[in-house]
Formats: C-alpha cells, sequence, structure tokens
C-alpha cells in the first residue's frame, strides 16, 4: 500500500511539473521589421504591423508567450534554422525551395505583386515594352524571382535588388529605377503615404497565385499542427477579420 501511495504522489506530481511546464512554455517568433504594414517598428522601437498582430494572435490561443526576435531578410530562414527563434511570422511566401529548407503552415494570406511606378510616365508592363528599362525589388522575394524569369537574368533589362522594401522606395523616389515591382499590399500601403502620392500601379498583378505562410523547422510537426490549428481559430471566431480590416478595406485572406 505504501509503495502504490508513492506511485500516485509520484504520478500527481509529474501531472503538476508538466501542466506547469507547459504554461511556462515561451516561443520565440522571427520577423524582419522592415516590411509596412505586415512588419515595422513605431516611433517606439516596438514591432508592429499585420504579421505581428497575427502572430500575437496565434500565440494566444496556443496559450503561450512569445517573444518577438528580428532578423535581416536575407538571413531569416537560415536563423530559423539555427535555432534563434521558432517560427517566422514575416509575409514569407510558400515556395518550392523554400520548403527544402523549411516547413510551413497553411496560408495566412494571399498575395500578389505588381509594379509602381510615376504617375506622370506612361508605363507598360508587357514585355516588349520592359526591355531597357531599370527596375527594383527587394532581393530574396517572388517579385524578384519574376524579374529574373521573365528577361532579368537575359539581360532585357536591369535589375536593382535590395535589402529591405523601403530603400527601394526610397531609389524609386530619387529616379534611380523606372519603376519597382513588389506585393501588391505592401505598395498598396505607400502609395497612401506622403512618399508615394505621385506613384500608383501600373498594369495588371503578374502573379495572382502567391500565398503566404508561417516557417518552422523541418519536421517540427507539433508546432506547426499547433499554428494551423490556432490559425483555423482565429478566423472562425472573428480575431482575423479585426486585425485584416485595421490595416485593410478588403480581405486579404
Amino acid at each position: 500500500m505504501q509503495t502504490y501511495k508513492k506511485f500516485l504522489l509520484a504520478a500527481a506530481a509529474a501531472l503538476v511539473f508538466s501542466a506547469n511546464a507547459m504554461a511556462a512554455e515561451k516561443l520565440k517568433m522571427g520577423i524582419e521589421a522592415a516590411y509596412p504594414p505586415f512588419n515595422n517598428k513605431d516611433a517606439s522601437g516596438n514591432v508592429v504591423g499585420f504579421d505581428k498582430d497575427i502572430g500575437d494572435a496565434l500565440c494566444a490561443k496556443m496559450k503561450v508567450e512569445c517573444e518577438v526576435v528580428t532578423s535581416d531578410w536575407d538571413g531569416i530562414i537560415p536563423a530559423l534554422n539555427a535555432k534563434k527563434f521558432d517560427f517566422i511570422v514575416s509575409s514569407l511566401s510558400i515556395t518550392d525551395e523554400r520548403k527544402q529548407a523549411v516547413d510551413f503552415t497553411d496560408p495566412y494570406y494571399s498575395n500578389k505583386q505588381q509594379f509602381i511606378a510615376p504617375k506622370k510616365v506612361d508605363f507598360k508592363t508587357d514585355k516588349a515594352s520592359l526591355k531597357g528599362k531599370t527596375l527594383g525589388t527587394q532581393r530574396a522575394t517572388q517579385a524578384a524571382t519574376w524579374l529574373d524569369d521573365n528577361g532579368g537574368m537575359d539581360g532585357d533589362f536591369k535589375v536593382s535588388l535590395y535589402d529591405t522594401q523601403e530603400n527601394a522606395y526610397l531609389d524609386l523616389t530619387s529616379g534611380r529605377v523606372d519603376a519597382l515591382l513588389a506585393d501588391k499590399y505592401a505598395n498598396y500601403d505607400w502609395l497612401k503615404s506622403a512618399a508615394g502620392q505621385n506613384y500608383e500601379f501600373k498594369g495588371e498583378p503578374v502573379n495572382e497565385s502567391d500565398k503566404v505562410g508561417i516557417a518552422v523547422r523541418k519536421g517540427d510537426n507539433e508546432l506547426r499542427n499547433k499554428l494551423n490549428a490556432a490559425l483555423k481559430e482565429i478566423v472562425a471566431d472573428g480575431t482575423y477579420k479585426k486585425i485584416n480590416d485595421k490595416y485593410f478595406p478588403f480581405s486579404i485572406y
């Protein structure tokens, strides 16, 4: 009987320890923090934006404490795999190439790429009209891939690559590039700013099938499944729509 009581006490202690460990679980989410309105820093240096809000909502549903860790865009996947954070929620497009390095959740928004250029310029986006132009984009993006595949690699036009989208906008306003190709919703936000008021979308989106997901390390199915379940919850209970409506007057889901 004494042995059995000891067993029960040990089992109860193990359950308490397990519950406390679950409650104390802390995850780190990787974010670029240089891609408004999806992720950037406010005047106080705090990370804000659509991605941050989505990440916070998912962590709340998973009942875990989450800490933001910022990373340069070029190194964000290597940083994940180096365990500097546990998942990436930073507008990362789901591509076959990236699937070789990380696993993705279900998409949490749908994306498009579209050119912007000065309003006063009759900028056409067919391949013949792009010849000889200087076109800007952020490196390691779907937009950069499209430019490479549609004339950039062949030298039909010059491609200027930037470490951040903000630097790409600076070169557009200074006239160092003829146009930018970037995610439509990031461009949408910038065009509303004082810097973007003399620019506009040109042509139709060049890619309308871009899906954006949250990345976890290869084989981390437990976290990926938890994130997917939490994503379904925030969509079902209206949390996602509240976040969406904070940034866009239309659904990007």
